[in-house]
């Protein structure tokens, strides 16, 4: 009995330790410094790029939308992780409804219809359902942790995951649909899936894009828009519309290659400020940071994402519980996924997705769901070691 009343002692001394000025000592600091560092190395590229835009430069915009997300960072720290877990079904309808409000009275842009405008505010609710996708398929399979390697368990996660990825779909917007899918298998392998189980659904998987992209037009019957369709498999033969459906993608290339090693400035960078490259402050502003700032620039840029990837996967190993270890993984891969196709679609070696540049491209919605999920992951880090209430 005396064991048990130390032990008590010291779970409220944790759990107290987790609130007020305790909070402090238990962030994880590389984090919050890498953070930072790519907050702010973003915003310096933002600037460089956008500044002979014919808007002027969107470096002020990015700074609001950074310190609205550090607010979201503050008080998610506070909001202990259980919660979601408790609250995943509110929180599955909310995002399930709010997507199908778009659908319904959605504004159209660049042909698709994603955003949702409240006054002078317009958000992309597709960004935040990201994470709140990930809460909430690691909450069923938490649940479920006992029976993981039933085959209903990781049945029943898609079948809950699937509804909000095709409402994605439909807008259309593929690249975060993408991204869902990804997050999807993530939660899957790091909650302890069977291989055997992963491996059939990727199988399915690889079947339903060559259906889509190849088997079903050659038949007549076409699910994307023609658009779509180039965008996707248009990386496999760059040259082949250089003035039509691979244009973006060749400027893009040329823009990366005549960065060099140093780069060649923001004067020099005339891919970027003559605009010969369409979307440069969004969907390739890797690829103007490239030209701008050559290797070594995107080196950097490669390296604080590292950095926040590994210590991403450094809460998943010391997580207090399944649930949090989940949630940890799914939004580090969501994360590193967001990454590299980014990147690597800049440079022809990925399918053009629309993805954006974490804390880089500009955007309100993909800046502050980006601190939504480094917020949770420090908050899963701060409580690690102390009991879950309940």
């Amino acid at each position: 009995m005396a064991i048990e009343a130390v032990n008590t002692r010291r779970t409220r001394s944790r759990e107290a330790d987790v609130s007020g000025l305790g909070l402090l000592r238990r962030l994880d600091w590389v984090l919050m410094l890498a953070m930072a560092a790519t907050v702010g190395y973003g915003l310096w590229v933002i600037n460089g790029i956008t500044l002979h835009d014919p808007g002027g430069s969107a470096l002020v915009h990015q700074v609001v939308y950074a310190i609205t997300g550090i607010v979201v960072f503050t008080v998610v720290l506070f909001i202990d992780p259980d919660l979601y877990r408790r609250w995943k079904r509110p929180i599955y309808i909310a995002t399930t409804g709010v997507m199908l409000l778009v659908l319904a009275l959605g504004s159209v842009s660049h042909g698709s219809k994603r955003w949702i405008g409240l006054g002078s505010f317009t958000f992309q609710p597709s960004e935040f359902g990201k994470v709140l996708f990930i809460l909430v398929i690691a909450g069923l399979l938490a649940d479920r942790a006992k029976a993981v390697n039933a085959a209903a368990t990781p049945l029943q996660a898609i079948g809950y995951g699937v509804v909000p990825i095709l409402l994605v779909f439909v807008q259309p917007d593929i690249g975060t649909a993408l991204v869902y899918t990804a997050a999807l298998a993530a939660v899957l392998f790091v909650s302890g899936v069977r291989w055997a189980h992963l491996g059939i659904l990727a199988a399915i998987a690889v079947g339903g894009a060559l259906l889509v992209l190849w088997l079903l037009p050659a038949s007549g019957v076409n699910v994307l828009k023609p658009y779509q369709a180039a965008r996707l498999t248009g990386f496999t033969h760059p040259s082949s519309d250089p003035r039509g459906a691979t244009y973006n993608l060749r400027q893009s290339i040329t823009a990366v290659g005549a960065g060099g090693l140093r780069g060649r400035g923001i004067l020099g960078a005339t891919q970027t400020r003559l605009n010969y490259l369409p979307e440069h402050a969004t969907d390739f502003a890797f690829a103007s940071l490239a030209e701008e700032r050559g290797f070594f620039g995107v080196s950097i840029l490669l390296l604080l994402y590292l950095l926040i990837v590994w210590r991403a996967l450094k809460i998943v190993a010391g997580a207090r519980d399944l649930y949090c270890a989940v949630v940890a993984g799914g939004i580090a891969f969501m994360f590193l996924f967001q990454v590299f196709v980014n990147s690597a679609m800049t440079m022809g070696i990925a399918p053009i997705t629309g993805i954006p540049l974490p804390f880089v491209s500009v955007g309100g919605s993909s800046m502050i769901t980006n601190f939504l999920a480094l917020g949770i992951l420090q908050a899963i880090h701060m409580r690690r070691g102390v009991r879950r209430r309940g």
